[in-house]
């Protein structure tokens, strides 16, 4: 059965600059995305940002971009969210969403 239009999966890889460090950011990405039932990861760079990728219908990807882009921690400044490598994919590679040490 063909999914319907915003239900098919897709992976995002996304990288989130500016104030994202020592301010829960992981945490809080790790609950909005399991509150979306995405999948995925999120960890620091050593250059200061936060980067992970996601995972799961399309609609609800969607959802946390606009929240990596506009909301994130409370105490999160954001200056900017990019996205990359988007690609349909036909089942989820991660069984969770994960933050990585």
């Amino acid at each position: 059965a063909a999914m319907a239009e915003g239900e098919e999966l897709i992976s995002v890889n996304y990288e989130v600059s500016g104030k994202v460090q020592g301010v829960f950011f992981r945490k809080y990405t790790q609950a909005e995305a399991k509150k979306l039932g995405l999948v995925g990861w999120v960890q620091n760079t050593s250059h200061g940002t936060v980067q992970g990728q996601i995972q799961g219908p399309t609609v609800r990807v969607r959802e946390l971009q606009e929240w990596l882009r506009k909301v994130g921690s409370p105490q999160s400044r954001i200056s900017q969210a990019e996205f990359s490598n988007e690609k349909k994919i036909s089942a989820l590679e991660h069984k969770d969403f994960q933050i990585v040490k």
